[in-house]
């Protein structure tokens, strides 16, 4: 089972996840992909995702920005497994930036953006990784994060670091065979038998 942890503004309609659901969708494992519209609240988002875990114990998240922190969040208190995707690395002084009114480019949602939204964030921070956990991809491109944090943040983590590239991580679909790869979904083709 596969869950996506959308970022910022971003829902499940992004194209990252659009992207796993329909590689799942074709291998005939539909069933095993869950994306939830998160609340912009930091603490509702958790309980969220919680609740999705609580039905799939086993299941490997992937990550986006601000979802690649609360992924984090996640898999260090579930002793679980993610990706992470250009993931932001403390949003809670990331995100000061964009207090106020914000919309969701995604829902049309409107909400206000506060410091009760940074304190959740940060009450989400974990003191230290597991590195084995983590499979971090990250462009040195990203014109939103600067992906050294990440790479700094993630030492020891499997990582690949993708020369160029953008924040949206516009190249995802050249990288979905390791992603799954982490997350124990085979390609099928290298399970094909050869027949002869």
């Amino acid at each position: 089972m596969i869950i996506y942890v959308h970022g910022f503004n971003s829902s499940a309609q992004s194209f990252k996840a659009r992207l796993i659901g329909e590689r799942l969708t074709a291998l005939g494992r539909a069933g095993e992909f869950a994306c939830p519209d998160l609340d912009h609240r930091p603490a509702r988002a958790i309980a969220q995702l919680e609740a999705v875990l609580a039905q799939y114990p086993a299941a490997v998240l992937v990550g986006s920005s601000l979802g690649g922190f609360y992924a984090t969040h996640l898999a260090e208190k579930h002793d679980g497994r993610a990706v992470l995707v250009n993931p932001a690395v403390r949003p809670y002084d990331l995100l000061r930036d964009f207090l106020g009114h914000q919309r969701n480019i995604y829902t049309g949602e409107e909400y206000e953006f506060t410091e009760q939204h940074l304190a959740e964030l940060r009450a989400l921070e974990v003191p230290r990784i597991s590195p084995e956990r983590y499979l971090l991809l990250v462009t040195t491109g990203d014109e939103v994060l600067d992906y050294l944090h990440a790479a700094a943040r993630y030492a020891g983590c499997e990582q690949l670091v993708i020369p160029g590239g953008d924040h949206g991580f516009s190249s995802f679909a050249d990288y979905l065979d390791p992603v799954l790869r982490f997350c124990g979904t085979p390609n099928p083709v290298a399970r094909r038998p050869v027949l002869g």
